[in-house]
């Protein structure tokens, strides 16, 4: 009787390790003694894309694509195989194996091996990847080590930065136009304590002052025309526990800069049309390429303003100024636009790279960032490196005089139509910035329409 109970129980163990078997989401492979497969499993399948009557017969090579057969390593060492990276067919993807011997009696009668798909940790890396990056782009668009180059007035600004990160204190970043201040702005951001909240820009030039006002401190209900029911935040109160990034803070009113200053002494802001405070905790960072103090002594930028905003004063050099820069800034754009257009260039030619190093770079580090990316569009598709024929023409901020009845040398003599295209440039970039960067307006003044606008500041790298 207790035999019969036995053989029962044996027969229901078997049964239950087939279910398994059949279940287990990790795919199973088993080979004999000869490295036959005489075994796998419905996850095996599903995995290789292999059917159960196409593998069983095969030797334990006929499954992998590439990478050695854990089996055999098994069959010929008696011992387990740990954590292997396969590729296998027809499927093609790529699992991460262990395998073992299989012993009855002491007698080997053959090797078990376990796959796991790594494709399901590839998309879980993907998505976490994905959802780091949309983060980053509600927080900071910008990381610390993007702030490219190893010179010593760099170095010195980099510290300057992580200063700044560890304390509270409101920043003025002041340099010239494209020495990339947003660029800094960021680094502080994502250095500090409130990397996690929101780092939210504002060009201060690119919005009329009453919008401007509506835009940082909100409005009420009915406060003007097309206010939304409800009213709505400002950037101030979005920022809470974040960062504001004022761009251009030199552009703002002296009724916007009493209110800002408010904000930096009370840490509260007023919305348009209420009488209510309301508490924010913002961490304030401003930027200009204009002389404030200067814009102070004439009357146009309030003093007390600007010792606030000047507590921790950073400046930002100009790219002419950390020329040593230069090879590494160019290498790293050319990272970026192979990914930006699809290109795989390698390098710059020595002869090139003179040419960029000896130019005084008006528009510091974005015009260098655009004559690589222009550079890169003249190239031909087979054509790896940059050459000086890839360089577009490299203007200058500098005055020309004409004598007459001068002499010119060899050297200084240029095409009209280079001389003719300077001229064009030089004109349509003071118009654009006398009319302060109001691209409509300088249009009409132009005579031209806003498309052919778009296309010469293009064409010139006008930003």
């Amino acid at each position: 009787m207790e035999n019969t109970n036995y053989e029962i129980n044996t027969m229901d163990y078997q049964g239950m390790i087939q279910a398994v078997f059949l279940a287990t989401q990790d795919a199973i492979s088993v080979v004999n003694e000869r490295g036959v497969h005489i075994l796998v499993n419905p996850a095996y399948t599903k995995i290789t894309g292999l059917e159960y009557d196409d593998v069983i017969g095969k030797d334990a090579l006929y499954d992998i694509e590439e990478g050695e057969s854990l089996h055999m390593k098994v069959l010929t060492s008696k011992k387990p195989v740990q954590n292997t990276k396969l590729k296998i067919r027809p499927s093609g993807k790529t699992v991460v194996a262990q395998a073992a011997p299989i012993i009855v009696n002491g007698v080997m009668k053959g090797s078990v091996a376990v796959l796991h798909d790594m494709s399901g940790i590839k998309d879980l890396t993907d998505k976490l990847e994905e959802a780091e990056k949309k983060l980053r782009e509600l927080t900071y668009k910008y990381k610390p080590e993007d702030i490219i180059g190893d010179s010593a007035v760099i170095r010195e600004v980099k510290i300057m930065i992580e200063k700044a990160a560890k304390v509270p204190a409101t920043v003025l970043l002041r340099g010239e136009s494209g020495t990339g201040k947003e660029l800094f702005a960021n680094s502080i951001h994502a250095q500090s304590s409130r990397n996690y909240n929101k780092f939210i820009r504002v060009n201060c030039a690119a919005l009329s002052d009453s919008l401007l006002e509506s835009e940082l401190f909100g409005y009420e209900e009915g406060s003007f025309t097309g206010a939304l029911k409800g009213g709505r935040k400002g950037l101030f109160e979005e920022a809470n526990k974040g960062t504001i990034f004022l761009d251009e803070i030199s552009e703002i009113s002296m009724n916007t800069q009493a209110k800002l200053l408010r904000v930096l002494q009370e840490k509260e802001i007023m919305r348009v049309g209420s009488n209510k405070t309301i508490a924010v905790d913002v961490r304030v960072i401003a930027a200009t390429n204009a002389d404030l103090i200067k814009s102070v002594e004439e009357g146009k930028f309030r003093e007390d303003l600007f010792y606030r905003l000047s507590i921790l004063p950073i400046f930002i050099p100009p790219l002419r100024e950390r020329k040593e820069d230069i090879p590494i800034l160019v290498k790293n754009f050319i990272v970026k636009f192979n990914d930006d257009y699809g290109r795989n260039i390698v390098d710059i030619s020595n002869k090139a790279l003179r040419i960029l190093v000896n130019h005084e770079w008006p528009g510091n580090v974005r015009e260098l960032e655009n004559v690589v990316g222009r550079s890169i569009i003249n190239m031909n598709i087979n054509e790896k490196v940059i050459q000086t024929e890839h360089l577009p023409h490299l203007y200058s901020n500098k005055k020309v005089h004409i004598n007459n009845g001068a002499m010119l040398k060899n050297e200084n003599i240029i095409n009209l139509s280079e001389i003719i295209e300077k001229a064009e440039s030089e004109y349509i970039s003071n118009v654009y910035i006398t009319l302060n960067r109001n691209k409509t307006k300088t249009a009409k003044v132009l005579g031209i329409s806003i498309r052919s606008l778009y296309y010469k500041m293009e064409k010139y790298g006008i930003e």
